[in-house]
């Protein structure tokens, strides 16, 4: 099982980043995709999560309205589009699969929001 995400990095305050997480040793469509994150000295916070169908989303409200979480069954990737960011989304953000029986992650990607 892998989880592998890109797409972090050094971005200014109002700017933008695409978060992609390609998964692979499991049936894809039958997970739950979850974006965490966790900021220095904080708890980890789920960030978005989208069903296996990819039905309607869900938010923290702290990222809600900014943040787009997307899925590509066929690619096996999911998606995290971050607009609008905010030095307060600095953080490791790390994809998260999970189902009934199994819970499998990332191993995370740095975003940096910082003037």
């Amino acid at each position: 099982v892998r989880l592998v995400e890109s797409g972090g990095g050094l971005v200014q305050p109002g700017g933008s980043l695409n978060l992609s997480c390609v998964v692979s040793g499991f049936t894809f469509s039958r997970y739950v995709m979850n974006w965490y994150r966790r900021a220095p000295g904080k708890e980890r916070e789920l960030a978005a999560r989208i069903s296996g169908a990819g039905g309607i989303p869900n938010y923290a409200d702290s990222v809600k309205g900014r943040f787009t979480i997307s899925r590509d069954n066929a690619k096996n990737t999911v998606y995290l589009q971050m607009n609008s960011l905010k030095p307060e989304d600095t953080a490791v953000y790390y994809c998260n699969a999970n189902n009934w029986q199994y819970d499998y992650w990332g191993q995370g990607t740095q975003v940096t929001v910082s003037s």
